[in-house]
């Protein structure tokens, strides 16, 4: 058995030719499309009348898509999006010169005529008989409304514009009897509002305020007799009356309109004639949208924003719900971006590397205790040119960034002391930390099974006089790696683990850390915003808060506001206060007197940690003070770039540190954002000073410079699943890897 259609069991096209039946309302599609007389068909009118009546009354009109206006935390703008530029306005914002115009020209008899105007089909047919084709239409104002609904509803779908738009029967049946419903429920000057706020004027500008901005830099309320008309006369064909583009074309249609509103009334024959005369004053403001165009080379956080609203569930149950409360628009955004600390961030990374050079640099900062995200940058501007980029080396890959982050270094092995402090170690925890070691075996892993050094991999440190034996807080600030892969194996790798899901800490690619002692040497890629967040922790007292860009949402629909509920920052404790006040200590050492003595700030307390990877690919700082955390990082987003004999920012280095070019551009982001700031202080812990080591150590400072760069570099990495590591920047030691084959990227202190 066939199955059933709607409508009494008959398709669109057996509703047509039924409905076509009624003479009156045959002619007003006639009017519209090419078909034989009515005669011809043989219709019924009693028939015709119940297809009709039929037909579906429901016209769903979805809420017209406007831009979206993201905001810094004060209120100032970062940037404007939208699928389509449109901004909806009442009646009474609109020129009553606009108003007429459009009526005029597109349907003179609107405010005489119900949804059908019969004179118009009348006079229609007559002149489509005579020319034997169709040379004129008889769509109403409304009909033409309604149609637009269809096309808005559409959206960029292209098939479902072309059905939207198609010239069918049924199609041209059901666009007038939803056209009476509208006329029944709306009333003419709302269907007037409605139509010159959807309808499509050119230049990528829907509704009559968005185009009045287009081409005169005005709103709609203010516009001329003149501007008016051309403006009504685009609607019909927006390409070839396109004023920007044929500006003669234009103008004869322009007249066109201002001669029509004449005739019908609206203006005088002298008024016409004077708007005649005058030029078309364009005034051309060009579409700006999207991230490209944000301030402060704010691009990178306007793009993370969009990220965030497509993947929070409190916007919609699936990403496509969500895509669509995006590209609806409409939306307020107003964020957690401190424009001063912007400024800051994206003034440092211009003094330091420059957007030619053949390696980048990015930065985020974080408010410790909020997770909010106060600023995001980096030197390569967003875009599309040369030196340009759509890649946000501040994020994860899932958030519009790199695929794998970038290996941390020694900037990981602060959470490997957290989590020996948590496990009860204290702060005076001494090791051998000879210059070099195999990888002690077996550490214990979270599964049980106990980690093994297959492959007889060894470590070595930075230098040959880095001998220990060593406490914590001088080989943080010296950065010593026997030290710390010494450390896990005491503690185990399941405290690391542990402490590092406290802090959030994950690969740039989403995955967690491999449980595997180089892990404690930053090996694994992950992103600046990832670091500074969990650094922020420490700052916090052990408060780890997960980051957030949104502060509040209003979105307009039509003309009414309402307010979306927003993500929220989730805190938890990461570690005991005492543990991350023990962090803190240690990690002021390493500005005071350790490898990022070039990064210290000197009127505030202030802490971090250096980091430089495998055959110095990736150099980093992350520090922070009570109020503010950072992470910034250099390197190149292909990892292929060695840092050795290099010019960054017009400066030579032979090696970059992580505490020579990452440092200085931190401690000048941090300096400005901070400006103006309160100071609060650190609840700094005692521990006492070693002894063991004075004389030997005050002679290895002697023979390596403190600089800020000392004992952050010459490491292999490379030492876990995966890693390919190929050497310290010093020529170090070679790193094969002791969990099966890969070729990410290996990564050492």
């Amino acid at each position: 058995m066939p199955k059933k259609r709607s409508g009494g069991g008959l398709s669109p096209t057996q509703q047509a030719a039924k409905f076509l039946g009624v003479s009156v309302l045959a002619g007003a599609v006639l009017a519209g499309i090419a078909l034989p007389a009515v005669g011809a068909l043989g219709l019924a009118a009693k028939g015709s009348v119940e297809g009709f009546d039929a037909l579906p009354t429901n016209l769903k009109t979805p809420p017209l898509s406007q831009r979206t206006t993201i905001l810094d935390a004060e209120g100032g703008t970062i940037a404007t999006v939208y699928s389509r530029d449109r901004t909806v306005v009442d009646l009474k914002d609109i020129s009553p010169y606009m108003q007429k115009a459009i009526v005029a020209i597109e349907d003179s008899r609107f405010y005489e005529h119900g949804a059908i105007d019969l004179k118009g089909v009348l006079r229609a047919l007559n002149k489509n008989a005579r020319s034997g084709g169709v040379s004129e239409g008889a769509s109403t104002l409304t009909q033409q409304y309604v149609k637009n609904v269809f096309v808005e509803e559409a959206g960029d779908d292209a098939t479902k514009v072309a059905q939207a738009t198609q010239q069918t029967i049924g199609r041209k049946i059901q666009e007038l009897k939803l056209a009476i419903q509208v006329e029944e429920e709306l009333g003419k000057k709302k269907i007037l509002e409605n139509y010159l706020n959807i309808t499509f004027f050119g230049q990528q500008a829907y509704g009559v305020e968005a185009a009045s901005q287009r081409y005169f830099s005005k709103h709609a309320k203010d516009l001329t007799v003149q501007e008016a008309a051309l403006l009504a006369g685009i609607v019909q064909s927006p390409s070839r009356y396109d004023p920007v583009n044929d500006e003669a074309e234009a103008t004869k249609r322009r007249n066109v309109v201002l001669n029509r509103m004449a005739e019908v009334g609206d203006i005088s024959p002298a008024q016409a004639e004077k708007a005649k005369k005058a030029p078309l004053g364009l005034k051309v403001s060009r579409p700006k949208n999207g991230c490209i165009t944000a301030v402060d080379n704010a691009g990178f956080f306007c793009d993370y924003v969009r990220e965030v609203f497509l993947s929070e569930p409190v916007f919609g149950k699936t990403r496509k719900d969500r895509a669509k409360v995006w590209n609806q628009g409409g939306l307020t955004i107003r964020t957690t971006l401190d424009p001063q600390a912007q400024e800051s961030v994206q003034q440092s990374l211009k003094d330091h590397v420059y957007q030619s050079d053949s390696v980048a640099a990015a930065s985020t900062l974080v408010e410790p205790g909020t997770g909010k995200v106060l600023a995001m940058g980096q030197s390569k501007p967003y875009g599309y040119g040369k030196n340009e980029t759509e890649i946000n080396y501040s994020v994860d890959h899932a958030s519009g960034g790199s695929n794998y982050g970038f290996p941390t270094g020694s900037t990981f092995k602060p959470f490997v002391a957290a989590a020996a402090l948590e496990e009860g170690r204290p702060a005076t925890q001494e090791y051998p930390s000879p210059y070099e070691i195999p990888y002690p075996e077996p550490v214990q892993t979270c599964s049980g099974k106990p980690w093994l050094n297959t492959a007889g991999e060894k470590v070595p440190n930075e230098s040959e006089s880095e001998v220990g034996p060593y406490r914590l807080k001088k080989a943080m600030a010296l950065s010593v790696n026997t030290y710390f892969v010494q450390m896990v194996a005491d503690i185990g790798l399941c405290p690391v683990m542990k402490m590092t899901d406290a802090l959030h800490v994950v690969q740039g690619s989403g995955e967690k850390l491999p449980e595997v002692p180089a892990i404690s040497l930053g090996s694994k890629g992950v992103s600046p915003l990832t670091m500074a967040s969990a650094y922020a922790a420490f700052a916090s007292r052990g408060m780890y808060c997960t980051p957030i860009v949104i502060e509040s949402i209003t979105q307009k629909i039509g003309d009414k506001q309402q307010s979306l509920d927003v993500p929220k920052s989730t805190c938890s404790r990461a570690m005991s206060e005492k543990t991350a006040d023990t962090v803190s200590t240690l990690l002021q050492g390493v500005v005071d007197s350790g490898t990022g003595k070039a990064a210290g700030l000197t009127d505030r307390d202030n802490a971090g940690k250096t980091g430089t990877t495998d055959e110095r690919k990736n150099a980093w700082f992350v520090g922070y003070t009570p109020n503010l955390s950072g992470a910034v990082w250099v390197g190149s987003a292909s990892q292929q770039v060695q840092m050795k004999d290099i010019t960054i920012g017009g400066q030579y280095h032979d090696l970059v540190f992580g505490g020579a070019v990452p440092g200085p551009i931190w401690k000048d982001a941090m300096t400005g954002a901070l400006a103006g700031k309160d100071s609060p202080s650190f609840n700094l812990v005692d521990i006492p000073d070693e002894d063991k080591n004075k004389d030997k150590n005050k002679d290895r400072d002697k023979e390596k410079p403190d600089d800020g760069n000392n004992g952050d570099d010459g490491f292999i990495a490379g030492l876990t699943d995966g890693g390919n590591g190929n050497g310290g920047g010093d020529g170090g030691f070679p790193g094969n890897l002791i969990q099966g084959p890969g070729n990410g990227p290996g990564g050492r202190h």
